[in-house]
Formats: C-alpha cells, sequence, structure tokens
C-alpha cells in the first residue's frame, strides 16, 4: 500500500473553529424529549424531570448550540402551548410524525435544560414560518427575550421565569424548500416572509443573529436557485444560511457511504460559491456563513414506513438508527468535512441529540449508553478548537460508484491555543492498513501524546443495550515524530486522532 502523506505549516490556515460548530440538535420527534433527556420517574431524574445520566453524557459529548424545537416539528408548533402551568398545556396533533405532542417539556424546560449542561450551552430557536408568520415569531421573541414590562414579557415572569430567556440565535423556519413541509412555499415565497420577519426581528433587537432557510440538501432540484432567490430577499437581514444532508448507504454501497463527506463538502463550496456570487450583485462587502444545522448518518429510507404506520401516538419509536463502526467512520470523516471549512461554517448541529439518530441512547426507566458515533464527536470537539490548518493529501485512491476515483485518506488537523496540534483522520479502505507521513515544518512539535482509534475487526459491531460498550476508541501503537516527520499506521476502516506536543 503506497503511504498518504500531507505538510502542516503554520503559515497555511484555513480558519478558527467557532465553538458552535460543535452543536446539537432537540426535536419533539419520537424519543428524544419523551424517555429521552425527560422522563419524570426515572431512577435518575431530578425535581425538573431531567435525566441525570442523560445530562451526565451530553457533557461528556461537548455539545454547544441546542437547536430547538425542529425540524419539521416547528412547521405546526404553537409556541403558547409549550408555556404556563403544565396541567394547562394543550395536547396535539402533529403532522410532521404523525405523533401527539403533550407539551409536557417546552420552552421553559428547554432553557432549563440548557442551564444544567452548562454555561457553554447555548440555544438556537426555530420560529414557525410554515403555518405562522411575522406576528407569532415577534410575540415568541418579546416572551422569551425582553426584560419586563410588556404584556408578555410579563406573562413569561408569571410563569415563573423572571430573567429573559437570551435567546441570540433564531433559525426563520426549517426546510421550507421541501414538499414535504407543512406550509412548504417557493422560493420567492419564503424569501419575502424570511426578509420580513428578520425585519421585524431587528425592530425588537438588531444583534439577533438569523438563519435563512437553505436547500434540504444538494440533490434537491431547486438547489442553488432556491440559495439565490432567498438570498435576493435576505442578504443584508440575516447572517446565516442553513444546510442539511444526510447519508446512508445505499443499495449495499459501502465504498459510496464511506466517501460521503465528498458530497458535503461539495455541498458546502456550492452554497459558498452561490451566497458569494450574490453579494457580488448586490455590491455587499458582507459575507454570508453557513449554519449546517442538520447532518448526521440517517437510514432515511427506512423512516417513510415507520412513520406512515403510526397512529398519533405519543412519544413513539422513531428512526432510532444503531449505529456500526462503519457508521462511525463515516460520521468522523463528516466532522472532518466541517472542520476543513471552519471559515465559513461557523455553526453546525448534528442531528439528533437522544434516541432519535443520536450518539445517545436511553432505556425507558433504564440505562442510557453512548452509540459508536458519540466517541467522534466527543474527540472533535474536546480536541478539536483553535486554528485549522490547512491539509492538502496525497492519498491513495479507491473507485466508488457515485463519487469516482476518492481519497483514502481523509484528513484535517487543528493547532490550539497552547500550540498542541490534533490531527483527525479517517482510512476509507475496508481491508488494508495505510501508512501516513506528516512533514509538520515549523511547528515546534516533538512528541505524541497519544494516537486513539475508533476501528474493529468487525465494521458492523455496535453498541446496544445489552453490550453498551461494544465498541470504544483503543490506542494505536507504533506511532512515531521524528525530526519533525509524524509517521502512523491507520488500520482499516478507522477513525483516528492523533494528539502532538
Amino acid at each position: 500500500m503506497r503511504t498518504a502523506r500531507f505538510t502542516l505549516d503554520p503559515a497555511f490556515t484555513v480558519g478558527d473553529v467557532n465553538p458552535r460548530l460543535f452543536g446539537s440538535f432537540v426535536e419533539h420527534l419520537g424519543r428524544c424529549v419523551y424517555t429521552g433527556i425527560f422522563e419524570p420517574g426515572h431512577p435518575t431524574a431530578d425535581a425538573a424531570g431531567l435525566r441525570q445520566d442523560v445530562l451526565d453524557l451530553v457533557r461528556e459529548l461537548g455539545v454547544t448550540t441546542i437547536r430547538y424545537p425542529g425540524g419539521n416539528f416547528v412547521s405546526g408548533y404553537k409556541w403558547e402551548d409549550s408555556v404556563g402551568p403544565v396541567e394547562d398545556r394543550p395536547r396535539r396533533l402533529d403532522l410532521a410524525w404523525r405523533s401527539t405532542e403533550t407539551n409536557r417539556f417546552g420552552l421553559s424546560e428547554y432553557i432549563a435544560f440548557l442551564k444544567k449542561i452548562g454555561p457553554q450551552a447555548e440555544p438556537m430557536m426555530a420560529v414557525n414560518l410554515g403555518t405562522r408568520g411575522v406576528a407569532e415569531a415577534l410575540e415568541l421573541q418579546e416572551y422569551s427575550n425582553h426584560p419586563s414590562g410588556t404584556a408578555l414579557s410579563d406573562l413569561r415572569v408569571e410563569h415563573g421565569d423572571k430573567d429573559p430567556f437570551g435567546i441570540r440565535m433564531w433559525c426563520l423556519g426549517n426546510e421550507m424548500d421541501g414538499p414535504w413541509q407543512t406550509g412548504h412555499k417557493t422560493a420567492e415565497e419564503y424569501g419575502r416572509v424570511a426578509a420580513e420577519t428578520a425585519r421585524a426581528m431587528r425592530q425588537i433587537d438588531p444583534g439577533v443573529e438569523l438563519v435563512a432557510c437553505g436547500s434540504s440538501s444538494q440533490a434537491m432540484e431547486t438547489f442553488a436557485e432556491w440559495e439565490a432567490t432567498v438570498l435576493k430577499e435576505t442578504y443584508d437581514l440575516v447572517d446565516y444560511i442553513s444546510l442539511h444532508a444526510y447519508y446512508e448507504p445505499l443499495d449495499g454501497d459501502v465504498d459510496s457511504f464511506l466517501a460521503s463527506a465528498v458530497d458535503m463538502e461539495s455541498f458546502i463550496e456550492n452554497v459558498i460559491v452561490t451566497c458569494d456570487h450574490i453579494g457580488a450583485r448586490l455590491k455587499s462587502k458582507k459575507k454570508i456563513n453557513l449554519s449546517f444545522d442538520e447532518w448526521n448518518v440517517w437510514y432515511l429510507s427506512r423512516t417513510e414506513a415507520q412513520v406512515s404506520a403510526l397512529d398519533w401516538p405519543e412519544a413513539p419509536c422513531l428512526l432510532e438508527d444503531n449505529y456500526s463502526v462503519t457508521d462511525a467512520v463515516v460520521f468522523g470523516s463528516l466532522l472532518i468535512a466541517l472542520l476543513r471549512h471552519a471559515d465559513r461554517v461557523t455553526v453546525a448541529c448534528l442531528a439528533q441529540l437522544v434516541n432519535v439518530i443520536a450518539p445517545i441512547m436511553t432505556e425507558p426507566g433504564g440505562p442510557a449508553w453512548r452509540q459508536t458515533t458519540f466517541f467522534p464527536f466527543a474527540q472533535a470537539s474536546r480536541y478539536g478548537r483553535g486554528e485549522v490548518l490547512d491539509v492538502r493529501v496525497d492519498s491513495p485512491t479507491y473507485e466508488t460508484k457515485k463519487y469516482g476515483e476518492t481519497d483514502l485518506l481523509h484528513a484535517t488537523a487543528v493547532r490550539a491555543a497552547d500550540g498542541t496540534v490534533t490531527v483527525f483522520a479517517v482510512n476509507r479502505g475496508r481491508t488494508e492498513s495505510l501508512p501516513l507521513e506528516v512533514a509538520l515544518g515549523g511547528l515546534g512539535l516533538d512528541s505524541v501524546v497519544e494516537h486513539s482509534v475508533l476501528s474493529d475487526d468487525d465494521p458492523d459491531a455496535r453498541n446496544t443495550l445489552a453490550e453498551p460498550e461494544r465498541v470504544t476508541p483503543h490506542p494505536a501503537e507504533g506511532t512515531t515524530l521524528d525530526d519533525g516527520r509524524l509517521s502512523a499506521v491507520l488500520e482499516p476502516l478507522s477513525w483516528n486522532v492523533i494528539r502532538l506536543a
């Protein structure tokens, strides 16, 4: 096997990592909320009904920004249903997931959940621009953020929340380009209502940060034209445009699945070009950043049948994908793609946090455990803070049906404020190890602190209720740093974290 190589030099960088890149997503979907983060009566539940075993894992995961309450759910969301005395909150049909929403967990509970995670957990609230509009968004903003002295801010105080919630980031709807979305709109229709909502919200608070809906995937027929049309209306009013992408192996094509980040990087780069094109046409010096606020491995092809069979249950088991080692390697590669574009992707949200296509799973009344995907995210969040170094790989390749000739190595590197460097690398090869050499010019590094690997002889190995620790990272052998050159061997089908000092 030919050796993969790249050079790291402090003079060649991408940009600083925004902590918001390690965000996640809580939607009222399946068991994400109920028996996920919120389960009164559970042995670990606190007085508010939050599962402390889940809170511990969320903190370990290193999540920052948490987007809420959707997702498709938000396009039928009445925020008023989710506030005030729990016993007075109405039960509603959720059209997005054919479920019954009890509203036992609502806006105040979401803010309390974030506070218990820690100060790093920042709210990212979505407003309903599917079945509602400008007026309701303004009411939600006033209730949430105005100190007191108005009908809605005083109502929040009456409900027991004296202090404003301080929500800075707001999503202007969700996936409005998708025909599946309640209240789906054309780009022209959405662009106008998004602009009107943004302009009004800024009248209350000029400092809000606003996310316009981009395309639900690069595969949408309206992709790029949607972004261009929406940004013509909103360019000077919003700060971000969103991207959503999910990946799964189709028709048994594992090799293309392992190269999913090729599509993710292309998606990011095409959206950047579109944003900058509109900025140029408008003669604006402003740069629109990207909010990749839904991303993950999701076995989406199974979902439609699951949802259509439902008869309005409460918190059904939906989208509870159990992730394998193969899935975790793809997941790690998607993280690498985000880091490689940290100069423009400044917000990202792993969808979702608990039970629903999630890194954390729970058993009602029982334990919580880490999926295989938990480990790449936790390691990236812990060690991926700092400045991303420019990585241009010289790698052996393999052939994929979907993406053609693709590098076996996918990698990035982050230099922390203390000068230490962490290399994140994936070997996409399914059967052979991949030798790696990295030239470290001018970085002042002389030792390998750790080389952690997530891999397994069984690529389908996964963590379950019965075997919650079947898959965990393990140390690699033989990784060296001599005379400014790192040498390592990446195991087949592996996620690697190499820390250097």
